[in-house]
């Protein structure tokens, strides 16, 4: 899009070449006017012309207009009524051009039968050929781009409101597709980091399991596209982390995230379980086919609370519960993404979930010599902390437990500054013998006490004693 102006449409004057086609198109259908000749693509002001060119759709002019059609209420929400109204000078329907009313918006929405009446007029023959774009099996539904809202039964198919897929909209209108907003229809939040596989610790089986999962990213296209290798293999990845809370599950998702540029959501599965029978896949599915072609990171944390163990069947909630295991079973299975499922326990998931995964990833409580790097790692770089780590590497504590302590024991030396003794610029070491210790304006120090206070405080969380 050139300027703004191209939608300020204020007169026919203002409208962008393609819009002026599509105008031109309705009042040739309505008989007022000769038949328009199709705008070139390469002509066009809408980043759509990217998208046609870019899949070699911009000699089709059938696609083109089609998709014209469906962004006109977007785009230029007057054009239909406008150009009606002109050309039969009346307000009243035109049956033969379809189009309802909207709920909120009250201008006119188009529907199949529109695209069908502006590109084949009374031709059955061509009718027959524009009805067929919308299919299953065809480019704009198989990329999921439009299709055609469902209707009560025994109503004609070609009366549905013609829905394009709301990124699709941002992308043919603005060049880019705007993040999805955290919703019932999208539940899940995207989750970000600056950290990097070199800022945390990984074990050595972790940390092969992750360059796999890099190494996929990467080339696994060049693999599927290049090498013809998408009617042979699996499409999508799915991989299952699982250990006990704070071993790094969450995190390494979201670093492979950041390492690799990939978008990382992580589903909000209170607001995708429903007691409701069939709620939960409707809600599942209305994820998965936003996500569907996106090159997003899926992350399910506490996964077994979906992805569980089926029951013998006992009443009828137990056979619907196991009808929603087999239906994600075959929906993680057809998704063309990354999918990571986390959970505490390998055990509390489904077997036919587990045959299933391309990877299973253990993260354990790490080792005393591994803690030791968590706590050098964890520390601000210009940090003071003397043998800190060495002095509590003996404690048995996650990556998740030591992160908590850090933060801990800095808000005490922060205090601590405030404490600062003015002419001399030192300050009073606290539980550790009140020694004066000079203040380095461009450090934050940390004293032992209360990195040992800020242990004891995540062994009492847990419930577990303090070996000194």
């Amino acid at each position: 899009m050139e300027t703004s102006t191209e939608y300020n449409n204020q007169g026919h004057a203002n409208l962008s070449p393609e819009f002026q086609y599509l105008s031109d198109l309705i009042a040739y259908r309505l008989g007022t006017a000769g038949r328009p000749p199709f705008r070139p693509v390469k002509d066009w002001y809408l980043p759509l012309k990217k998208f046609l060119i870019d899949h070699k759709l911009d000699k089709n002019e059938d696609i083109a207009t089609l998709l014209l059609v469906a962004l006109a209420p977007h785009a230029v929400p007057e054009l239909f009524d406008r150009t009606i109204q002109e050309k039969i000078n009346a307000s009243g329907d035109f049956p033969e051009i379809g189009g309802v009313r909207g709920k909120n918006f009250r201008g006119f929405l188009p529907t199949g039968q529109t695209a069908v009446f502006l590109l084949a007029g009374d031709d059955w023959r061509r009718r027959a050929e524009v009805e067929k774009l919308f299919w299953s099996n065809q480019f704009l539904a198989e990329k999921k781009v439009l299709w055609l809202e469902e209707l009560p039964q025994g109503e004609p198919v070609m009366s549905g409101k013609i829905i394009v897929a709301l990124d699709y909209i941002d992308l043919f209108l603005f060049g880019s597709a705007a993040p999805p907003h955290f919703s019932t229809s999208f539940p899940a939040k995207k989750i970000t980091t600056e950290l990097t596989s070199d800022d945390i610790m990984m074990n050595k089986e972790v940390k092969r399991h992750y360059k796999n999962l890099k190494e996929w990213l990467e080339y696994n296209p060049e693999l599927m596209d290049t090498w013809g290798m998408k009617k042979r293999l699996r499409q999508g990845y799915r991989v299952l982390f699982y250990g006990p809370p704070g071993t790094g599950k969450t995190l390494t998702a979201n670093v492979l995230g950041n390492e690799t540029g990939k978008d990382v959501y992580k589903i909000d599965l209170s607001m995708v379980v429903s007691k409701f029978i069939g709620e939960t896949e409707k809600n599942l599915e209305l994820l998965f086919a936003r996500a569907e072609d996106k090159d997003w990171i899926l992350f399910f944390d506490e996964a077994d609370a979906i992805f569980g163990k089926r029951t013998s069947v006992r009443d009828a909630h137990d056979k619907y519960a196991n009808q929603e295991v087999s239906y994600l079973l075959q929906r993680i299975e057809d998704f063309n993404g990354l999918v990571i499922l986390a959970t505490n326990m390998k055990t509390n998931i489904d077997e036919a979930f587990i045959r299933r995964f391309n990877d299973i990833v253990r993260f354990s409580i790490p080792a005393e010599d591994e803690r030791k790097e968590i706590w050098e790692k964890s520390f601000p770089d210009d940090a003071d902390y003397n043998d800190i780590p060495n002095q509590v590497r003996k404690y048995e504590l996650t990556g998740g437990n030591i992160i908590n302590v850090v933060q801990f024991a800095g808000i005490q030396a922060l205090r601590r500054r405030h404490e600062m003794i003015d002419h001399n610029e030192q300050i009073i070491a606290s539980g550790c013998g009140g020694k004066l210790e000079p203040v380095d304006p461009n450090k934050i120090k940390f004293f032992l006490d209360d990195v040992v206070e800020g242990i004891k405080r995540e062994m009492i969380k847990e419930g577990r004693p303090l070996i000194t």
